[in-house]
């Protein structure tokens, strides 16, 4: 089931530029609607549930079916976002409650550090057009 947003608790981000879930969901789908200042899925049809909007909504007012691969038929999936990590809840039919904590990424997005191959060998590009480049050894017969 696609995103859906619950109108009594989305606040449109508070009308600036881009509501937090047009910036972060992948193909465009999450909207603002400027009368009412509520976000919406334009087209349900397109969204591949991938819980961007969900897990970055400051309001939580937005919500996907859970998958049943970690939640059952009819158990709801609640996200929330911390500075360091993503608390997830899950609440079952019949009202039980569990909780997955998982920490989410610290560097600024696209920052690989100062020197992504720090402390990796140098290339040897004298091997590149070698047969069994990309196997564990060149096989000689």
């Amino acid at each position: 089931m696609p995103s859906f947003v619950i109108t009594e608790k989305c606040d449109g981000c508070k009308a600036q530029d881009k509501t937090a879930c047009q910036y972060i969901c992948p193909n465009d789908l999450m909207v603002l609607n400027r009368d009412l200042m509520k976000a919406y899925n334009q087209e349900p049809d397109q969204c591949w549930e991938c819980y961007n909007c969900v897990k970055i909504c400051p309001q939580q007012a937005i919500e996907v079916r859970a998958y049943q691969d970690f939640a059952p038929l009819g158990g709801n999936v609640i996200p929330m976002r911390g500075s360091d990590s993503i608390m997830w809840t899950i609440k079952f039919r019949n009202g039980s409650l569990k909780r997955f904590k998982f920490p989410i990424r610290l560097t600024p997005e696209g920052h690989l550090g100062d020197d992504p191959y720090k402390g990796l060998p140098e290339p040897d590009f004298s091997k590149l057009k070698g047969p069994g480049f990309f196997n564990k050894e060149a096989r000689t017969e």
